[in-house]
């Protein structure tokens, strides 16, 4: 599995909620039907204010983001419990969001569906990053390195949850692991 990943971040606060991640609307989108997992793609973040994030996470009539690594403040995806955000920004690219902390749920599905892994940073990244930055993340070291200026942050250990989201979620996961059969 990837253990490393480099690239621009995309940039957004506290309190992301998962109507702001996947808005209502495209939750008729089924994400077992391959086209549709394409096209929730395209809708990640579409329910950001503009005022706020002027940049979009997927450009317009585009399928996938530019953005692999999501950088986030505090409580990222909160609000309702739908396994289609997570599914939706893996499905634009994302493979990895960093927060300071994420919502239980969000978390939890983002390891069930095993589309990206939730980091949890003890640092503001959203503060230290602006979108566009390039950095590369080390899962196994659990660092974050900032590309212009060289810096490195910790993040803490992702644990059991890693092998999971290698797998590819938590079907997966129970099959190659023997808990249900192939």
């Amino acid at each position: 599995m990837q253990s490393v990943f480099t690239g621009p971040v995309f940039v957004v606060r506290d309190n992301i909620d998962t109507d702001q991640i996947i808005p209502a609307q495209y939750l008729n989108l089924v994400p077992t039907i391959p086209d549709e997992y394409e096209k929730l793609g395209a809708y990640a973040f579409a329910g950001l204010p503009e005022s706020a994030n002027p940049e979009r996470y997927v450009k317009e009539g585009q399928l996938d983001s530019e953005y692999p690594i999501v950088v986030a403040g505090r409580n990222f995806g909160c609000g309702s419990s739908r396994e289609h955000a997570p599914i939706a920004l893996g499905s634009a690219g994302c493979k990895v969001v960093l927060a300071e902390s994420f919502a239980r749920i969000f978390f939890r599905n983002s390891v069930a569906t095993g589309e990206l892994y939730p980091c949890e940073s003890p640092d503001r990244l959203c503060d230290a990053f602006k979108t566009g930055d390039v950095v590369t993340v080390d899962l196994d070291a659990g660092t974050v390195t900032a590309k212009s200026t060289g810096k490195v942050y910790k993040f803490k250990p992702l644990g059991d949850v890693r092998p999971v989201v290698d797998a590819g979620g938590l079907f997966n996961y129970a099959r190659n692991t023997g808990m249900i059969p192939k």
